[in-house]
């Protein structure tokens, strides 16, 4: 863990501890510039996943940057980050979205950030929840938004890690050990799922058979390997791709894992974006997700002050 910084301004100590979400993580640079425009300067950040990558680099001063760079993403660009990997350990090496962070964070060392940080990862194999509080930043932020099965697990200190959602999607627990008395929490998934249900009866609408002729046939039309993995990876219309139906079979877990920990460990001010319209992949519409950030925080200007004022 690293030790006592200055503190940024006078008053209880503030943590923000910010969620996963893919492309809906966009937001937490927006809300993150809400606050600093009111004064609300975290002393302590936690990140989980993209919610890691926001925070990291807004405490190495590159939050500007990482918003240009959102805000120029189109469909077309994304896919110059895609280094397709058949034979890894993920179907995404990673590797030039490495490359571009090396770029803008190069040897900078969490330990020596002006704030207190922690990267929240999973270990494979034991499962133990791992806070990355020192080393080299952009090492920790790959590990951070490793997501299993779509990128290779990051080794750090001996340790193959992924994805910190699998553990602490929302990660509170972090910020208050880290020093933070007031902790902000941004949940960028809170109104996609609402409290689920059951569906207690349910069947195929039409016979089985008819539906493996269709997929027979379109196995059997030529098509090159490029295309069958992007339509794989993809999906197509009416029908979900890999990735997709591993996002969010992931976010699903992810959902009930973060109820379960922030009922037991519920922060000081819990934020909820309003970023339903927000696809997984919907990297292109950072713009949108940005302003849906900032709105959330004008939303929670006044409880967390009212926060604040309570410990002041």
């Amino acid at each position: 863990m690293t030790g006592k910084r200055p503190r940024s301004g006078s008053g209880p100590t503030i943590g923000l501890a910010l969620g996963g979400g893919a492309a809906r993580g966009f937001a937490h640079i927006g809300f993150i510039k809400a606050l600093l425009a009111k004064g609300i300067v975290p002393d302590v950040i936690a990140g989980t996943s993209i919610g890691a990558l926001a925070g990291g680099l807004h405490a190495a001063g590159r939050l500007e940057a990482l918003e240009t760079w959102a805000r120029a993403l189109t469909r077309r660009s994304l896919f110059g980050y895609l280094d397709f990997n058949l034979w890894g350990s993920g179907l995404i090496r990673g590797d030039r979205l490495a490359e571009h962070l090396d770029r803008e964070l190069g040897a900078t060392a969490i330990d020596e950030l002006p704030i207190r940080f922690a990267a929240i990862a999973t270990e494979v194999g034991s499962g133990h929840e791992i806070w990355l509080t020192r080393g080299r930043l952009v090492d920790a932020l790959r590990a951070a938004y490793a997501l299993p099965g779509v990128f290779a697990p990051v080794l750090i200190g001996q340790r193959w890690l992924v994805d910190g959602a699998l553990v602490n999607p929302v990660p509170v627990s972090a910020a208050r050990a880290l020093g933070a008395r007031v902790v902000i929490a941004v949940n960028l998934n809170a109104d996609l799922f609402g409290r689920g249900t059951t569906i207690a009866s349910h069947g195929t609408d039409e016979p089985e058979g008819r539906w493996l002729e269709q997929m027979s046939a379109r196995l059997d039309a030529p098509a090159g390997a490029e295309r069958i993995m992007k339509r794989q990876m993809l999906g197509r219309p009416g029908r979900p791709g890999l990735t997709t139906v591993m996002i969010e079979a992931f976010n699903i877990m992810q959902d009930r894992i973060t109820r379960a920990r922030l009922a037991g460990d519920p922060p000081d001010v819990m934020v909820n974006p309003r970023l339903r319209s927000i696809g997984l992949f919907d990297f292109h519409r950072a713009g949108e997700s940005i302003e849906i950030g900032a709105e959330a925080a004008e939303r929670a200007l006044e409880p967390i002050e009212q926060a604040l004022a309570a410990l002041a």
